[in-house]
Formats: structure tokens, C-alpha cells, sequence
């Protein structure tokens, strides 16, 4: 099966709430080498006028990733995970993930384009806080692989 075109402009259900633990962002500076204080000490993230530790800007894909399975457990995406790489990731931010913040995604399909045998699937997941006030948007492309 291919992927299906007519996932352009689909919009998937918002992501149950993603609750940014302090020790997750933590481990997740550690995991990247984010060695900034921000993202380990509370009085240094304060210091700079935050309520928390920061996060890195990658840990976004945390949050987006509920999205991305949103879509690739969608049997009439014709998206085969084996088939699948993701091929590039952006991030417009409003303002920097910090621990305690309740994150929500959204996902949208905004481009389908077929290449050779393969199709690049472009995504965009929109990311709020608990107010509904934006923090990021994410945007993925994935390559998937044409049938064998």
C-alpha cells in the first residue's frame, strides 16, 4: 500500500496532557550532552527567569512523538514503519519547555509528495500549555519506502 494522499490536511485528535517532569528533562540534558545549568539546576533556571529546569530544545520530539504515533497507528496512512525514515525535524518555538509545564500536541498532515517509489510525509504538530498558549511547533518529514 502507499501512502494514502489524501492525509493532506488531516488533523489528528489532541495528544492526552504531557506532564514535564524536572528529572525528565534532566535525563533527557544528559542523554543530548546539554550541559547548560538550566537544564539541570532549579536555582540557575531561576536565575534566568524561569519557574523550573529548562529543557533542551530537542525534547519537544518527547511530546511530539504522541503525535507521530497517532499517525503511523493509522492503518489507512499506508505508512509501514519498517519502510519509514524520518528524514528531517524543525522547531519554531514562543517560549522554552520548563519542568511543571502540562503539554497538549497536535498533529497535522500538510504534505504528501510522492518520490520514485518512496513518498516524504510532512507534519506539523502544534504544542500548548495547559492555557492553550503556544510553546512549539514541530515539524517532521519522513521518507517511507514503496513497496518491496
Amino acid at each position: 500500500m502507499a501512502v494514502n494522499p489524501d492525509l493532506v490536511g488531516r488533523e489528528f485528535p489532541p495528544t492526552p496532557p504531557y506532564l514535564v517532569g524536572r528529572e525528565k528533562v534532566r535525563e533527557f540534558a544528559r542523554a543530548v550532552l546539554a550541559q547548560s545549568p538550566q537544564h539541570h539546576d532549579v536555582e540557575a533556571a531561576r536565575a534566568l527567569g524561569y519557574a523550573d529546569v529548562v529543557a533542551p530544545p530537542t525534547f519537544a520530539m518527547v511530546v511530539q512523538d504522541l503525535t507521530l504515533q497517532q499517525l503511523l497507528g493509522d492503518e489507512s496512512a499506508g505508512i509501514v514503519l519498517e519502510r519509514t525514515v524520518h528524514a528531517e525535524q524543525r522547531f519554531r518555538f514562543t517560549r522554552p519547555i520548563v519542568a511543571g509545564d502540562e503539554l497538549t500536541a497536535t498533529l497535522r498532515v500538510t504534505q504528501v509528495r510522492a518520490m520514485g517509489g518512496a513518498s516524504m510525509v510532512t507534519s506539523e504538530s502544534d504544542i500548548v500549555d495547559a492555557d492553550g498558549a503556544h510553546v512549539v511547533t514541530t515539524t517532521s518529514i519522513l521518507v517511507v519506502g514503496g513497496a518491496e
